[in-house]
Order: C-alpha cells, then sequence, then structure tokens
C-alpha cells in the first residue's frame, strides 16, 4: 500500500483530516516544527521536507501546508504534490488578504482571539454539520498562538507570486470563502466544496484523492 504523506493547515492538526477514506493508501501524518525568527515559508518548507523519508513521496498539503507543498515542489521535483482547498502562488490571494503584507492588523490582534471559534469563523471556513463543528472548535482552541501568528506573517510576505510547479496537482471547492475559486486555477473542481470541504465533501474528496494518487 502506497504511503502518502499529509500537512494540515494553519493552526490545526490531523483532526482535520479524520472525515476523509483514506483506507487507499498509509497516511502518515507530518507534525509541525516550531518555526524560527523570521522564518520565511520557503525556509521552514525546506526544514519540513527534511522529515520526510522518501525520496520521490507523494504529499497532500491542506490550505497553508498546500503552499508549504508549494515551495517544497519548487525545489523538488521528485515529489508529487497534491494540494487542496489552497493556492499555489501568492497572485492567487484575494486582494483582501494581500492587503495584510501592507496592513498587518493580525500583529495588534489579541491573542485570545486565535482560540475563539465564532459562528463566524465556522461560516467562513464551511464547517457545516454538527460533528464539523465539533472538530473545528476543538482544534482551534488548541491552537498554537505563536506558530499561528509566524504562519500569518509568512503567508502575508510569501513571494511566489508567479512559479508553478509542473508537479503539482490542485484540487479546489467552488464555494470557498477564504480562498475564492474565481482567483485559482484548479486542476479538479469539487461543485460547492468550501474551505473545509475534506469535511463536509468528505467522500467526493476521498475518492479524487484516490484516483490521482492510486489510479
Amino acid at each position: 500500500m502506497q504511503t502518502v504523506y499529509f500537512i494540515t493547515g494553519l493552526g490545526a492538526d490531523k483532526r482535520t483530516f479524520s472525515f476523509l477514506d483514506l483506507s487507499f493508501c498509509n497516511p502518515v501524518f507530518i507534525d509541525w516544527l516550531v518555526p524560527l525568527p523570521k522564518e520565511t515559508m520557503a525556509a521552514y518548507a525546506m526544514r519540513l521536507r527534511a522529515t520526510i523519508p522518501e525520496t520521490n513521496p507523494i504529499v497532500v498539503g491542506l490550505s497553508f501546508g498546500g503552499m508549504l507543498l508549494t515551495e517544497m515542489a519548487k525545489a523538488d521535483n521528485n515529489i508529487k504534490a497534491i494540494i487542496v482547498s489552497s493556492n499555489k502562488t501568492a497572485s492567487e490571494f484575494p486582494f483582501w488578504l494581500r492587503l495584510g503584507k501592507y496592513f498587518p492588523v493580525y500583529k495588534w490582534v489579541p491573542n485570545i482571539f486565535y482560540t475563539y471559534c465564532s459562528f463566524i469563523t465556522l461560516w467562513f471556513l464551511g464547517a457545516k454539520g454538527k460533528e464539523e463543528r465539533k472538530v473545528l472548535r476543538a482544534i482551534i482552541a488548541n491552537t498554537d498562538i505563536y506558530f499561528t501568528k509566524w504562519a500569518i506573517g509568512a503567508i502575508m510576505n510569501w513571494d511566489n507570486e508567479t512559479t508553478v510547479p509542473s508537479n503539482i496537482t490542485h484540487i479546489h471547492g467552488t464555494a470557498d470563502k477564504l480562498l475564492p475559486y474565481m482567483f485559482v486555477k484548479p486542476n479538479y473542481t469539487i461543485n460547492a466544496g468550501e474551505h473545509l470541504m475534506i469535511m463536509d465533501k468528505a467522500v467526493e474528496v476521498s475518492a479524487l484523492l484516490k484516483r490521482i494518487i492510486v489510479e
């Protein structure tokens, strides 16, 4: 059975993948490393790549994990990269996120904000079902604030404007509010899929991952 490595999204852990049917592979969930002060996304991605022992790995990256995976794929053509609810370049960010580079509001937000899951957060990320919301609330409550603030800064200052690696496959939902579909160019589309479609569209995403990886 094929080993597949998974990198989750910002402030999250492997619980975000718990709704997927990964019976077609041997899933390995990559743990976050403690970021170094002022470390760039590219530098952090290379340190994360070093934790994957295989020369030709298959790696799935969700959201922020997909951005890191893009940097890995740029540096290492041996990686088979699959990104979900993510983007391949900084130019695919909506303009209101790109403004964060010049108006870093995240630096001034009280720490308690990062561990509080509001109705707006659930709506924005697309967590609909009772179990999905329960898992998301638990993940956010356990958020590593230092890591989250570093990651937001790294995202806001991501300098990959145009380079799209040839060894990357992009899956995106048409109803994503955080990274709107209109700004990205995915290889595969999940109709009505929101940012957390790996939860509420788990059957469709699982089948697509199986097709890309196994078939």
